[in-house]
């Protein structure tokens, strides 16, 4: 039996080091500070498209329900209204019920904010970044920006901005996804996910880094509301031959706005028998107390590296994956 062996070869063993490298040498020219943050916190994001794994602390007095993070953006929006200035973190982040080809329940994740920048020039950082992790391994084509609107609508000729179940719906049947009314019901937000994860991510980023930029409203909910158009808030995504690879937004800083966008998630995870979620009242206090002007991203490091090395599954470049673990 030689299950107890990892399951990438040695060679990506090193290049993920190499990575790792790359990319402290590329913040440090750019004097952005490394942080850490605590992965098992009391609060976790209440995004009903997440779910999360719990920890229970059995210490008394202080039994308590823990929450092992989706991401480490909450503590890292701590620090930064604390006066922490720019920052960047490389830790491990966990999200249940995902396994898969492109999904392990334990992944690495980079995530960077950039005090006073807004969308484009974060967007403008993220081509250097990836650029230069990129380019000593494969020769890309130019890289692509498009705006979801235009990109959702020239290949589907749907509006992503304007929600018609029937339009929808006829679009799905029209394009032998049967399945998509049952799964998506009446839910604007479902709707767009299926049919740009179907119809228009496998065509993004033909070795190429692609970008696709201004959100619908209805799905971002860290995400500030862009101020020229109401229905769409200032998010990013970065995918690579039709892979996710990132996710990045010009950050909300009203607490008020926030709060209340946790609430309705909060009551969608009810309407559709999700675990409950504990909103982060921390994060809420830091925002009351000022988060600076700032965007931020993150990237998720193993599918980078798939992205680096041709692999066709993530596995390949984990050292021990879940079913190894």
């Amino acid at each position: 039996m030689d299950e107890w062996r990892p399951a990438c070869s040695p060679a990506h063993l090193h290049l993920r080091a190499q990575i790792l490298q790359e990319i402290r040498g590329f913040f440090s020219e750019r004097s952005v500070l490394e942080v850490e943050t605590p992965l098992l916190c009391h609060g976790i994001g209440t995004d009903p498209q997440l779910e999360f794994f719990t920890a229970d602390y059995c210490l008394p007095p202080l039994q308590q329900t823990l929450f092992l993070q989706t991401s480490p953006e909450f503590a890292m929006k701590r620090l930064l209204a604390a006066g922490s200035g720019s920052i960047y973190q490389i830790c491990k982040a966990f999200r249940n019920g995902e396994s898969g080809r492109f999904h392990n329940p334990e992944f690495t994740l980079l995530e960077w904010y950039r005090v006073g920048f807004k969308l484009p020039q974060l967007m403008d950082e993220i081509d250097e970044l990836a650029g230069q992790l990129f380019r000593p391994h494969r020769s890309l084509n130019a890289p692509q920006r498009f705006s979801y609107q235009e990109l959702f609508l020239s290949c589907t000729g749907l509006n992503p901005l304007v929600f018609s179940y029937k339009e929808f719906c006829a679009y799905a049947v029209e394009n032998h996804l049967p399945e998509a009314a049952a799964i998506c019901r009446r839910d604007h937000s479902v709707w767009l996910d299926f049919i740009f994860s179907h119809k228009v991510q496998p065509h993004l980023g033909n070795n190429a880094l692609c970008m696709v930029y201004g959100y619908p409203a209805c799905q971002s909910s860290l995400a500030r509301i862009n101020q020229y158009n109401p229905r769409i808030t200032d998010r990013v995504e970065l995918f690579f031959n039709g892979i996710e690879l990132g996710n990045g937004y010009y950050e909300l800083a009203d607490p008020e706005e926030q709060n209340r966008r946790f609430n309705e998630e909060i009551i969608i995870r009810q309407q559709r028998k999700l675990p409950a979620a504990s909103k982060d009242n921390y994060l809420i206090s830091a925002l009351q107390s000022g988060l600076p002007e700032c965007s931020g991203m993150a990237i998720g490091l193993d599918r980078l590296l798939m992205a680096l090395t041709d692999s066709t599954a993530i596995d390949e470049v984990l050292s021990f994956p879940m079913r190894r673990a």
